[in-house]
């Protein structure tokens, strides 16, 4: 035996050689790995498995190739390069694709250690899509809160109010009263508006009379300021604070609410029925939109044809829409007979609740359309450009900010972005959009930190946009390739030996459970986060074969605080190399942190670790079987039975099967025998479903052992006295006699 100073005299038990090997593996893996041609081998592969970029490189690299073949017991097809390559280049999630056509396992397990397809870039995660969606519907509500906040501001101070400088030095007042005659406040000065103010509107070369617009007239008639700036008594009435609430709301309004609704209402009933004329109602595009919008007309309808469709029952019905003539009292001239009002308040009712019912169908699809929009457009973005292009189909040109153009803008999905994190679209042009998306927050003077607003920050932690502007592969906590490599082999440990009903309700539940963890890797940015997460812990122990109750969670922090590249590590000890390979599929710094540096590239850390460990364990079954081919095959057996499902992986694998047979003596007839037959008699002797039990399988290797040494003429094997029960001499005392004997 190979490294073992055993005399020419002794000779050993299959079993105890085997006990040998398996009592402290990671010792015998330990020695392996540090034997001469093993360690420059292993060295070799960790530092240039990283510098590969394609499957022609990595085959071509016979070092690097062969090795990793051996290391997942494909060696012998070393030489089958184009075979080989076709296999790395299968999509693993497509049952059809060439790896998963094949029934050898080996096949698709060396597939998923390598992705040379690469990452998925997109310009968003689904976690990040979700969240800036998120944000943007709760920006509606708080929008709606603000608007009502200086509603009540604006109606609890107008009252105190004595002086215009009082007014006008008050900024939110003084941006309540402008805002409310649809005016700038940052470009009106405060000199200008004391002077439309303080304006005397009986004479014609006063300020506000001279103004380009009615809307100063208004503005100044609406107080009642001396000229001097004083107050005689009140500045306002009572309906015309009512009056600037009004169109307050209406004008800071970019969505449509329910405070709008009210506002509209109110606005409706206090308007509507007073006027003379079918014209000049419609001449007011509030009470304009308010009909457009209940009886569900197009936005470019004129307004002198919603006129007609109130009265006038000709074109009414060429226009094909009579319902109008209904709830208008116009005559066919348009006007109202005197003494009688536009509508009556039962007409006032009924309208209402159309209203109602078309305003909030308008509200749902406002948000439903934009945040479709932004979904289906937000996928097929490549780069900062595609973000940033006009949606023509969503693009309206109407120009009233209350019959849905205001919002129309905001389909456009940056608009959309910018809305999420509280940003007017007014505040930054295209061009400055491009310079922050591509800025990297991680770098202190990139231009993003430049403007000291967490707004912009986390408006470029919502995407994942490079320097040049181009998508990249979302930074997180396991790439993809990874978490899928996770979410197959939970799927595969719960569907273990199940059938029917049984299969598919595991199978349901696994992918419930697969898709909260693809959906929380997508979130977890630390450590504690992960390890906290019970939920989470247990997905990973448990697609690794490991039951998490036998993992306390202090151990398994343990576990994620060592050091990978320190052997003496915590992890690094443990008997399992497992729980070593979990924690190096993960993505976090030595702080526990995301790392910006990936973990990998065509093959990522924690499956490069399990590489050299596959390669060890290979190594070390191959330099046993020198010795004593059946220490190899029960090495091989003890490795490979937590993996058995069926009979036929048995039966499908030459080793396994010669273990069978030997095993439980079967003679040249069980091989002739028809392989359902085979199938059937393997069952008959192996309870397969007790593969994953560690004392099940030692059983089975003690009686194969026994009956190998017996069929090579060791008829006094330990072992086989061991399993008959002839004597009482424990196992672990033949390993002490062993070990003494080879001193």
């Amino acid at each position: 035996m190979k490294g073992l100073p055993v005399t020419s005299t002794t000779t050993l038990s299959t079993y105890t050689s085997y006990l040998l090997v398996n009592r402290d593996m990671k010792t015998s893996l330990t020695r392996v790995a540090n034997e001469s041609t093993v360690s420059r081998d292993t060295a070799y592969y960790e530092e240039n498995i990283g510098n590969v970029t394609s499957v022609d490189e990595f085959v071509n690299d016979y070092k690097l190739f062969s090795y990793a073949m051996k290391a997942y017991g494909l060696e012998d097809m070393t030489y089958a390069k184009a075979f080989m390559k076709k296999i790395l280049e299968s999509d693993l999630t497509d049952d059809s694709s060439f790896a998963n056509s094949l029934t050898d396992t080996r096949y698709q397990d060396f597939a998923a250690a390598f992705n040379f397809a690469g990452e998925t870039k997109k310009a968003q995660t689904s976690v990040q899509t979700d969240d800036l969606l998120s944000s943007y519907q709760d920006s509606f509500k708080v929008e709606e809160k603000a608007i009502q906040t200086e509603v009540d501001y604006y109606e609890k101070k107008i009252g105190s109010i004595t002086s215009v400088d009082q007014l006008i030095g008050d900024s939110r007042l003084r941006g309540y009263v402008l805002e409310s005659f649809g005016l700038d406040a940052t470009y009106t000065s405060k000199s200008y508006l004391k002077q439309v103010l303080t304006s005397d509107l009986s004479d014609p070369d006063s300020v506000a009379n001279k103004a380009s617009s009615d809307t100063w007239r208004k503005l100044a008639a609406s107080f009642s300021f001396n000229t001097d700036g004083s107050v005689n008594g009140t500045i306002q009435t009572a309906d015309e604070i009512e009056n600037r609430r009004l169109d307050y709301i209406y004008n800071a309004s970019t969505y449509p609410s329910d405070l709008l609704f009210s506002a509209n209402q109110t606005y409706w009933e206090k308007n509507a029925a007073s006027v003379s004329t079918a014209t000049e109602l419609v001449s007011d595009k509030r009470l304009l939109s308010y009909v457009k919008t209940a009886f569900d007309l197009r936005d470019t309808i004129m307004a002198s044809s919603v006129a007609s469709l109130m009265s006038s029952p000709s074109f009414a019905s060429v226009y094909g829409n009579t319902e109008l003539l209904d709830y208008f009292n116009f005559e066919t001239d348009g006007t109202v007979t005197t003494g009688e009002s536009a509508l009556s308040s039962d007409q006032i009712t009924s309208l209402a609740k159309r209203y109602k019912t078309a305003f909030q169908e308008d509200q749902k699809a406002a948000v439903d359309d934009a945040v479709s929009n932004f979904e289906t457009r937000i996928a097929a973005v490549n780069n900062i450009d595609d973000f940033l292009t006009t949606n023509n189909d969503y693009y309206e040109s109407d120009d009233d900010p209350n019959n849905n153009d205001t919002y129309d803008d905001v389909t456009e999905i940056w608009n959309v972005a910018l809305r999420a994190y509280g940003i007017d679209p007014n505040e930054v042009t295209k061009s400055k959009m491009r310079k922050i998306l591509a800025s990297d927050v991680d770098d202190k003077k990139s231009y993003v930190n430049s403007l000291k607003d967490d707004r912009f920050v986390n408006l470029v932690k919502a995407f994942n946009f490079s320097s040049e502007g181009e998508t990249e592969v979302p930074l997180l906590v396991q790439s993809e390739n990874v978490i899928n490599g996770y979410a197959t082999a939970y799927t595969d440990q719960k569907a273990r030996f199940l059938t029917g009903k049984e299969l598919t309700d595991a199978k349901d539940a696994a992918e419930k459970e697969i898709e909260y963890y693809k959906t929380q890797m997508e979130t977890i940015s630390t450590r504690d986060e992960f390890l906290s997460n019970s939920r989470l812990t247990n997905f990973v122990l448990e697609a690794k074969g490991i039951d998490p109750k036998s993992v306390k969670s202090e151990d398994l922090r343990k576990m994620f605080e060592s050091d990978l590249t320190d052997p003496k590590s915590y992890v690094n000890s443990l008997s399992d190399n497992t729980f070593a390979e979990i924690v190096a599929s993960f993505n976090f710094d030595a702080d526990g942190n995301l790392s910006t540096e990936p973990a990998g590239t065509i093959q990522q850390r924690g499956d490069t670790l399990e590489t050299v460990n596959r390669y060890l364990r290979q190594t070390l079954e191959e330099e046993q079987g020198n010795s004593n081919s059946g220490v190899r095959l029960a090495l091989y057996f003890q490795r490979m039975a937590p993996s058995i499902t069926s009979a036929y992986d048995i039966l499908g694998d030459t080793a396994l099967q010669e273990f069978f047979t030997t095993a439980y003596s079967m003679s040249d007839y069980f091989a002739s025998q028809d392989v359902e037959k085979q199938a059937s008699t393997v069952k008959k002797f192996i309870d397969l479903e007790k593969l994953q039990d560690p004392e099940y399988v030692e059983k089975l290797v003690k009686r194969f052992t026994a009956l190998y040494d017996t069929e090579n003429g060791t008829t006094n094997s330990a072992a086989l006295s061991v399993l008959s029960g002839v004597n009482s001499i424990s196992a672990d005392t033949l390993l002490a006699v062993a070990q003494l004997s080879a001193k």
